[in-house]
């Protein structure tokens, strides 16, 4: 039993866990500017629904997101952006900007059903945002114009399509 203490007492604990703190701290940094870059930067978002047809997929597109461009307020009429849904915020949808703040827009009040049309003014600090499916929307037809806060990206690339087969 003594050979088993010595033979521990002669391992160089403390060599094995200063490479092990810096191999974790590594990893916590790497873990950081990922985080970072994906927040603030640039990232990758998985979009699939009926509403931003044809330009989205249904079955669901890969595209990149520009963060950047949304927190310096450089997102324009006919920009495809990523936001928090005002309707859930636990959801993120992707909407195409047709009005900015002091913008008239004219929208189709119920498009699968008359042809009425309303006219709003965009509210200071507002977007008015609607998915190129009018049919299959929800959007500010329903919930009205947009805070810009709510927009978290603005998407500027496809990166791929995303096809899922049923067995």
């Amino acid at each position: 039993m003594s050979g088993f203490f010595r033979r521990l007492a002669g391992i160089p604990w403390r060599s094995i866990a200063g490479d092990a703190f810096s191999r974790a701290l590594l990893v916590a940094q790497a873990y950081c500017a990922v985080h970072v870059v994906d927040q603030h930067l640039c990232s990758l978002a998985f979009v699939r629904g009926p509403s931003m047809l044809p330009a989205i997929n249904l079955a669901g597109d890969v595209l990149a997101v520009d963060r950047v461009s949304a927190r310096l307020g450089r997102v324009e009429n006919g920009d495809v952006v990523l936001m928090i849904s005002p309707e859930d915020p636990r959801k993120v949808v992707a909407k195409r900007v047709l009005g900015m703040e002091g913008d008239s827009v004219t929208y189709l009040v119920d498009p699968g059903n008359s042809d009425a049309s309303k006219t709003v003014v965009v509210p200071q600090g507002h977007v008015w945002v609607q998915g190129d499916n009018i049919y299959a929307s929800k959007d500010s037809r329903q919930f009205g114009a947009v805070p810009y806060g709510l927009i978290t990206g603005k998407i500027f690339c496809r990166v791929s399509s995303v096809i899922f087969f049923a067995s």
